[in-house]
Formats: structure tokens, sequence, C-alpha cells
């Protein structure tokens, strides 16, 4: 499986990081391509390019603030392909939110 991921939080530095590493150890553990977006206090950080997210199989946008670039996403959004959710709670209960995102 290949997941792609943004994520963000308001101040852009503990959580929008937090969140990225909790979401790439738990996609490496079940053994799926994963690549993680983050718009921190740095900027954006490994950007997507659109044939990644076109290529992926599911986008989780664990994001508390908007983000740039976010019509990327609008086909798979469509799709019912998109997980939003608090980076907080990527934080806090990263299998959940990634067995969440397999049921899409």
């Amino acid at each position: 499986m290949k997941i792609v991921a943004v994520t963000a939080c308001p101040t852009g530095v503990a959580h929008t990081y937090m969140a990225q590493e909790a979401i790439e150890k738990e996609c490496r553990k079940r053994g799926y391509e994963v690549k993680v977006e983050t718009q921190g206090s740095m900027g954006i950080e490994n950007e997507l390019e659109q044939q990644e997210v076109d290529a992926a199989d599911l986008v989780i946008l664990a994001v508390a603030i908007g983000i740039d670039g976010e019509e990327r996403f609008e086909e798979k959004e469509d799709n019912g392909k998109v997980l939003h959710v608090d980076p907080s709670q990527v934080i806090k209960h990263p299998a959940e939110i990634i067995d969440a995102a397999e049921k899409l």
C-alpha cells in the first residue's frame, strides 16, 4: 500500500514533526510505502509531487490549519480516499489512524 500524508499544526513545530514521525513509523511497521510532507515553521519540506499523490492508495491530512497546495488532493477527496485527522490524534493513536485510513 502507498500512503502519502501532510502534517501541519498552528505553530509549525512540535506536532507537525511528531505526527510525521508517528505516520512514518506505523506505515513502516506494516510494510507500506509512505511519504509525509510537512508544512511547519521551516516551510514546506519533503513536498509531495502530483504524481506521488496520484499513485497513492490513500492520503492522510493530519492538519490543524489550512495548508498550501490542498488542491492536489481533490481527486482523492472525490473518491473518498482522504482521511482528515488532527495531528494530536496521529501522535496519540497512530495504529488506529492507519486502521481507519485502510478502511477508506
